[in-house]
Order: C-alpha cells, then sequence, then structure tokens
C-alpha cells in the first residue's frame, strides 16, 4: 500500500469516526489499566460486565487490595484466565501504592513491570489514557494491517513497527481505534463484511467476499 493509499485509508476512516475511542468502560487512567489487564483472551462486553460492580465497588487501588484475592475473584470468575489475572491485579495495585503513589505510571518501562502488564497493554494505556501515538497491536490489528497491506509483519512487534512508520502523523493518535474497530466489526477473522467495507478498494486482501470491484483511490 502506497503512501497516498495509506492516506486515502485513514481519510475515510476518520470520516465514518471522527473521535474513535476504546469500548471498555473506565473512569480513571487506573481503571483503564485494570480493564485492560483483564481483556486479554477475553471481550471488551464480558469486561465491561464485571468491571460495572468492580470499580462501583472498589475504585481506587487501595480498595482492590482490600478485598483479597478472595474478595475479589468473585466479580472476575466469568472472565477467561481470571485466576491469574486476580493475582496480577492485586500485586500490580500493591505495586501502585508502594512505587508509584497509587498513581499509574507515565512510562513504558514502568508500566511493562506491573504484573499483568506487557507492550500491547502499556500501549493502550499510553495512547489512551496519556495521549501517545502509539499503536497496541491485537488480534484485530495484525489482521488488519496484514490483509490490507497496510503494515505486513510476522510478530505483533513488527506490524507494530510498520504501522509507526507507514499510517500519515495526523492519523496516527486515533489509528489503534480505528483499527481495532475495523477488524472488530468489519474486518472479521472468520468472515469479513467487505462489502460493507469502507476501504475494500484499497485492500490487498485476495479473498474479498463479494467486495465491490476496486477502484483507484479518489
Amino acid at each position: 500500500m502506497d503512501r497516498i493509499q495509506r492516506q486515502e485509508l485513514f481519510a475515510r476512516l476518520r470520516a465514518a469516526n471522527p473521535e474513535p475511542t476504546t469500548e471498555l468502560a473506565f473512569a480513571s487512567t487506573f481503571q483503564l489499566l485494570i480493564a485492560v489487564i483483564l481483556s486479554a483472551q477475553a471481550t471488551d462486553k464480558s469486561v465491561n460486565l464485571a468491571t460495572r460492580q468492580l470499580f462501583a465497588d472498589a475504585p481506587t487501588p487501595q480498595a482492590i487490595l482490600a478485598l483479597g484475592e478472595s474478595g475479589l475473584i468473585p466479580y472476575l470468575n466469568r472472565i477467561g484466565l481470571y485466576q491469574g489475572k486476580t493475582r496480577n491485579i492485586l500485586a500490580t495495585c500493591r505495586q501502585l501504592l508502594e512505587q508509584h503513589g497509587g498513581e499509574v505510571p507515565h512510562s513504558r518501562t514502568a508500566l511493562e513491570a506491573l504484573p499483568g502488564v506487557g507492550r500491547k497493554t502499556a500501549n493502550v494505556v499510553l495512547n489512551t489514557a496519556f495521549g501517545e501515538a502509539t499503536i497496541a497491536v491485537d488480534t484485530h490489528i495484525f489482521r488488519v494491517a496484514n490483509r490490507t497491506g497496510l503494515a505486513p509483519g510476522k510478530t505483533p512487534l513488527a506490524v507494530e513497527r510498520e504501522l509507526l512508520q507507514a499510517v500519515p502523523e495526523e492519523f496516527l493518535h486515533a489509528a489503534h481505534h480505528w483499527l481495532i474497530l475495523h477488524g472488530r466489526y468489519v474486518c472479521k477473522a472468520r468472515k469479513p463484511d467487505c462489502r460493507r467495507c469502507s476501504i475494500a478498494d484499497l485492500c490487498a486482501y485476495p479473498e474479498k467476499t463479494g467486495a465491490p470491484p476496486a477502484s483507484p483511490p479518489r
């Protein structure tokens, strides 16, 4: 995909959704961090169902830590991998209190040192909470970047690095959300909805499903 096509791709995504954001529900940077930890191998819908009551009852690291493992599990036990996530969340809350005054650090290194936080989670927090132009490559972004030819790569890190070079600067901050939403609702894994896709004529995917014929960028 060349520079003109990339510009057109994001211009169309922006026109359809000028102010994209995460579908996770949160009221603070701390709550966003917890929600993203929980979202690994789980849907945003299932996470929101769990955190709605959790954040109402325990909105801070102090309050969650006070629940203990036995008190936290009932909020999370419908989420995949909840036992490991419970332990990581409690350890993260403890580390936030002991090392960061209860605040979420604005540093990739410090974020990735928190239990249950990897590069993808750190990127989401840096982008959504702190406004950094980062891209967290999840399964949706990985699929869209490779299918379309926007930023091919064999690993999430390779795709992330390609995207940071490929995405025009004016779109870079919101690109993370546009690509996730496009992959979640249009460029789906098993049956991409190419006929409803606003960027189908720009896409290099050879197995388009009933897409309109390709045409040059406007």
